[in-house]
């Protein structure tokens, strides 16, 4: 089963997560989102990443993920935040459709996009990595500091407490909230807005925008996934995500 979907809506893409209810995030899924990604930047003007509608995404598929070696978690790793970084810097205007939940890896995935619409109610986004005995990705991380307050990320941060799509909209990570049942559509109507402006034109504007961020994470990636590597192995980090992964 391919893990990513790609529907056409005229020349915007939605790419939709398809790996079950939690669209939990595996080798699967990074390595059909990456392919699906490169058709959609060579063939549409716009992208809309989507999921389901209870989750987004839970985030990384634990009971996979947890039987990787160092080395084959490396790979996995790795790949992700490429998958990340090329959708934060892809050449055109992408949002997010949250009609469910997107925790962890499926926030990480939100922040990489240009904008965020969210179902209201009950629907929560954040960072819980500190929770499970892990730092939150360093790429993740400059993403959320570019979007909101320091003092805000700080506390997402170290708390690994989730926000409620309303809390998120205050301060700034989503950018509208409505009914469940408009997201998608509202979604693809920000991004249509912005195929008025030239291709070129977006690409300078938004290689300014990330060009930072992109420079900061290049120099000291090695470092810093290295170091996500030693915790995520970490004995108390490993009692901690089993755990979790018991409540797949």
């Amino acid at each position: 089963m391919d893990h990513a979907i790609v529907e056409e809506h005229g020349d915007i893409a939605v790419l939709r997560l398809n790996n079950g209810v939690t669209n939990a995030i595996n080798g699967a899924t990074v390595h059909n989102l990456s392919e699906a990604f490169d058709e959609i930047e060579n063939s549409f003007r716009g992208l809309v990443l989507a999921g389901g509608e209870k989750f987004f995404s839970i985030g990384f598929d634990l009971p996979t993920i947890l039987l990787f070696t160092r080395s084959e978690m490396a790979e996995f790793f790795a790949d992700f935040n490429a998958l990340s970084a090329g959708l934060y810097t892809c050449g055109v205007p992408t949002c997010c459709a949250l009609r469910g939940h997107a925790t962890a890896g499926g926030c990480i995935l939100a922040l990489a996009c240009d904008y965020r619409i969210a179902a209201s109610g009950r629907k929560l986004i954040g960072l819980n990595e500190a929770k499970l005995g892990v730092p939150v990705p360093f790429f993740a991380d400059l993403l959320l500091r570019q979007l909101v307050d320091d003092r805000v990320a700080t506390d997402m941060l170290y708390t690994g407490e989730f926000l409620t799509s309303s809390e998120a909209e205050q301060v700034g990570l989503i950018d509208l909230v409505c009914d469940q049942e408009e997201v998608e559509q509202r979604a693809i109507e920000k991004v249509q807005a912005l195929t008025t402006v030239s291709g070129s034109a977006f690409k300078a504007i938004k290689s300014n925008r990330v060009e930072a961020v992109i420079r900061r994470y290049d120099r000291q990636r090695e470092a810093k996934d290295g170091y996500f590597l030693d915790c995520w192995f970490s004995d108390t980090a490993q009692m901690a995500l089993k755990e979790a992964s018991a409540r797949f």
